[in-house]
Order: C-alpha cells, then sequence, then structure tokens
C-alpha cells in the first residue's frame, strides 16, 4: 500500500473539490475530522470521566475542528475548556457552527484576546492544539505563538489537529539557526486528516509531530485522483510488493551480476562497504573493480567479492588505461555502481566521465562518481540507460550550481528539478532521503536515524541499491526499496547499540534481518 502524500495547495484542492463537485458540506467534514480526533483523545486519556481537557482554538477551521472534539469530550464526561484565540466574532461558516454546537453541549468556551489572559489549567491531563492548520505564511505571531509557547511548557501531553500549529507548510524549514527558538508545537500525537502531509514526513515536522495517525473522512477517491498527487511516503506492505522473489531453482548468475569501481589509497573501506553490501541485498556475483596497488589489501578485506586490478596512476588511483578492463566489466555485469572512494584526481576524473558517458548499461553513481561529472554534467544528462545518482546536498550544489542553502530549504523541489534535468533517479541523502524519479514522482524515506550519521552509510546505500537493481527492479524501485531498507537496518542497529555507536558495517550485519523483516510482510500478504 502506497501512503499517499499532499502538499498544503493539493489538500485543499481536495477539500475544496470534495464540497463543490461531491455535495459533502464543510461542517460534514469537520465534523469527521473531529470525532477522529477526539477518537485519539480518548485512547490518550484511557478513561475520561472528569478528565481535564484544554482546548487552544484558532478562528479557522483547525478551530472548527477543535471545537467539535470539544462537544464529543464533554459527552464522554470531560471537563472540557475550548480556549477561543481571538474575538468570537470573526469564528464563520462552519468553524461557527460547531463552536455554538460545543458551547450549547456544554463545553465552556473561553475567548482571550490578550497574551495575559491566557493561562493553561494545572492537573489539565490532555492539551489539544487546533490553533492553525496548514495555511500558515510565516513563523506563528501574537496569541498563537502564546498559545504554543504555553502548551509546550506545560507539562501534558499534546495531540495536535492536522498538524502542529506553527509547522510551516510544503516541508519548508525554519533556517538552522532559528530551530530552537521557533515556535511551533511539540505534540506527542497528531492526527491529520485526510490524508498524510508533506510537513509531517520531512524534518523538522516529523520530530514535532510525535506519532501520526491519519484520519480517513471520506474524501472521494475521484477527488484525491483528479490531484494527481505525485508525492508519496514507502510503507513496509508497499515494499514486500516489490521485494525481488526468488525461484528454486536461480544460480549465482541469474541474481545480479555487480561491477563495482571504487577505491583509492587510503579510501579501500568504501569500496569494501559498497561491495559487502551488495551482496548482503542479494546480488549473485560482484566485482570490484580497483588500482591494482590495492588488490592485495582489498582481497584481505573482501572474502565473497572479486577483486580486479586495474591499471592506476603514480599516486595509485586509477587511470584512463583502467577504460578498457572496466567496459569489458560492466558488459558482463547487470548494473554497475561507480564512484565510492575513488578520489578526486585529474586522470580518475576524466575516466568516470568517459566511463559514464558511454556506457549503456544500468549504473549507481555516487561520491566521487559524482564530482567528476560536476566538471562536465553532459557526461550524466547524455546517457540513456537507468541511472540512480546518490547525492548528499553538497554533491547535489555541485552538480547543480545551486547553494547547499537554497537544496536545504526545498529538498524536494531540488531533487525533482535534478531528476528532470539530469534523465536519472535522484536520491538525495539525508534525514528523510528524498527519491525523485525523472517523471517526476516522489517518496520520502521513512526509515533511518541519526545514528547513520557517520562515515561510510553513503557506500553501503551504493551498495544496497546496486544489489537490489540488478535482482531485476526498474532505477526508481531499486531506489526506493534499496533507501528503505538502509535505514530499517540503521533502525535495527541503533535499537541494539544505540545511536551513538553506530557504524556503517552494522547496517551490513542487520541487513538480512531488515530483508526478512519485509519478506514476513510478503509471507502475510
Amino acid at each position: 500500500m502506497i501512503v499517499l502524500l499532499t502538499t498544503s495547495e493539493q489538500m485543499r484542492s481536495i477539500d475544496r473539490r470534495t464540497i463543490k463537485e461531491f455535495r459533502i458540506s464543510a461542517y460534514s467534514l469537520m465534523e469527521r475530522a473531529g470525532f477522529a480526533v477526539a477518537q485519539t483523545a480518548i485512547q490518550m486519556l484511557g478513561a475520561t470521566c472528569r478528565k481535564r481537557v484544554e482546548i487552544l482554538c484558532g478562528k479557522g477551521n483547525n478551530g472548527g475542528d477543535g471545537f467539535v472534539v470539544g462537544r464529543l469530550l464533554t459527552m464522554q464526561g470531560a471537563d472540557v475548556r475550548c480556549i477561543l484565540l481571538g474575538d468570537r466574532s470573526a469564528v464563520e461558516g462552519a468553524s461557527r457552527t460547531q463552536m455554538d454546537l460545543a458551547e450549547n453541549g456544554g463545553a465552556r468556551i473561553v475567548q482571550i484576546n490578550e497574551d495575559s489572559e491566557l493561562d493553561l489549567l494545572p492537573g489539565t491531563d490532555l492539551i489539544i492544539d487546533a490553533i492553525l492548520g496548514t495555511g500558515l505564511k510565516g513563523p506563528a505571531t501574537g496569541l498563537a505563538a502564546c498559545a504554543i509557547q504555553k502548551a509546550n511548557e506545560h507539562s501534558s501531553p499534546i495531540l495536535s489537529v492536522d498538524i502542529p500549529s506553527g509547522l510551516l507548510p510544503n516541508s519548508m524549514p525554519p533556517n538552522r539557526a532559528d530551530m530552537e527558538s521557533w515556535s511551533c508545537i511539540k505534540a506527542d500525537r497528531t492526527v491529520t486528516i485526510g490524508l498524510m502531509k508533506v510537513e509531517l514526513a520531512t524534518y523538522p515536522g516529523r520530530d514535532w509531530a510525535g506519532r501520526v495517525d491519519v484520519a480517513d473522512i471520506g474524501f472521494p477517491k475521484e477527488a484525491i485522483d483528479a490531484e494527481a498527487l505525485w508525492l508519496s511516503m514507502p510503507s513496509l506492505a508497499e515494499m514486500a510488493d516489490i521485494l525481488p522473489r526468488r525461484a528454486q531453482d536461480v544460480h549465482k548468475g541469474s541474481v545480479g551480476r555487480i561491477a563495482i569501481i571504487a577505491g583509492s589509497p587510503g579510501m579501500t573501506g568504501a569500496a569494501t562497504l559498497a561491495s559487502e553490501a551488495s551482496m548482503r541485498a542479494g546480488a549473485g556475483v560482484t566485482i570490484l573493480g580497483a588500482p591494482a596497488s590495492l588488490q592485495d589489501i582489498l582481497s584481505t578485506k573482501l572474502t565473497e567479492v572479486m577483486v580486479r586490478a586495474l591499471p592506476e596512476t603514480a599516486e595509485r588511483c586509477l587511470s584512463l588505461d583502467a577504460a578498457g578492463p572496466i567496459e569489458k566489466l560492466i558488459s558482463w555485469s547487470d548494473v554497475t555502481a561507480i564512484g565510492p572512494g575513488l578520489s578526486t584526481n585529474d586522470a580518475t576524473s576524466r575516466l568516470i566521465r568517459k566511463i559514464v558517458a558511454s556506457s549503456t548499461q544500468p549504473m549507481v553513481i555516487d561520491a566521487d562518481g559524482l564530482n567528476a561529472c560536476a566538471e562536465d554534467r553532459e557526461a550524466l544528462s547524455n546517457r540513456r540507460a537507468p541511472t540512480v545518482i546518490t547525492p548528499h546536498v553538497g554533491e547535489l550544489s555541485r552538480l547543480t550550481g545551486l547553494s547547499s542553502d537554497q537544496i536545504a530549504k526545498d529538498r524536494i523541489c531540488a531533487a525533482r528539478n535534478a531528476a528532470h534535468s539530469f534523465g536519472a533517479v535522484v536520491v538525495l541523502k539525508g534525514a528523510g532521503t528524498v527519491v525523485s524519479s525523472q517523471d517526476g514522482r516522489v517518496s520520502i524515506n521513512p526509515t533511518g536515524n541519526s545514528g547513520m550519521a557517520t562515515a561510510g552509510v553513503g557506500d553501503v546505500l551504493t551498495g544496497i541499491i546496486a544489489g537490489v537493481m540488478a535482482q531485476g527492479l526498474d532505477a526508481f524501485e531499486a531506489a526506493i526499496l534499496g533507501v528503505y531498507l538502509h535505514g530499517l537496518s540503521g533502525d535495527l542497529s541503533a535499537a541494539t547499540i544505540g545511536p551513538h555507536s553506530l557504524l556503517a558495517r552494522d547496517l551490513i550485519q542487520n541487513l538480512p534481518e531488515a530483508i526478512k523483516k519485509v519478506s514476513k510482510e510478503c509471507l502475510r500478504d
């Protein structure tokens, strides 16, 4: 099952289409949304009788949802106070109707016009955040900012309606310098309405939202399909669907042959990690092509991977004379991975560009492979074979000419534009790795943790993507599955040894368990 993601604009469009074309009223949608949030609130409270609940309500639709929750919890015996941030006269439409119903149903409505009037009661069992929705254009100010601060300082758990108030739309993070002081609810749980929002799938929203539940409130499928959503987040079930299956009569040559071109003095670890990861991902045979003088070192490090000695420069990096032998390796292979630890030696960079431009086989390009292509982007953009590139922000900056800050401000847009420009699947690494296809589809990865911010983890990812791609997946599927398994391996590693001590090789050791976890989902299906 694919988890679709929406931008703020797309969600508003779906909402408008539902009301206008399918004749489902705003009142009805608000009623359903409030009911879903109330059910989660009841779970968090346990027994609701005489439990004290503070609901912070804005003047818009988010506040209207909050009034519905207030009425329903009051009916369940909770002591509810709906705190309206602003004047009653500013509440209109369905939200006004719901406010009146909540008050008539016994919920207290308290109007607050000044910061000094706002005070959350001690002994509150739950705070419900229904202040601001997805229409925010900048930092929260005034009463909203005050309410956010008061809620975060309170000892009670917080449940947010749709998104945590203060979270900017479409995953746009505040400047790094402003992160600590940014006015945003730090929720324990969030019930998002209708569809998963991109803000909740990317950072910092993933941290600030807590556990996220998606409430299906009956948006018609046709209203959603008409939006042609292009953002998604892979689920375990979806990964099970695309995980390569193996017949009983396969042999090593039929389940993926990989050529990896990697390594230079001091960087044999990158070559080793990528090679081992490709085989742990299920490839039948991997041959590592590396500078000749490194063959003994790499042969000692690697047991199952064959090492092919290639011509080298005086600096012991790959030379242009290696082009012929590499082309033979590529012709033999199903997929080639090029780049980990190759160095930025001038001759090696020219070799990389030549290989990338001339190869007609599927390829995964990382690290120094990308650095070489940054010097002549046509080597990459002129490729016609399936290609996956795996840059971090700095590497994508060199490839595109955008600054790192520009990319970090909108990673989704940067990855999508690069995929279109280069005709390649782009894996923009980082927290919430972004995978974009050439045709504009984008996947936000849900797995992974802070312990993966350590040397060599990217080399492991290159090997995993090459490994699953060689088993017959297309480039986009291979990238999504490879990134998911990579993050899941990191999560399994962190669960065992903690994030602080995690090493890249731990991911390779836990990759079989990650694949087994996805395989078990296959068996359930």
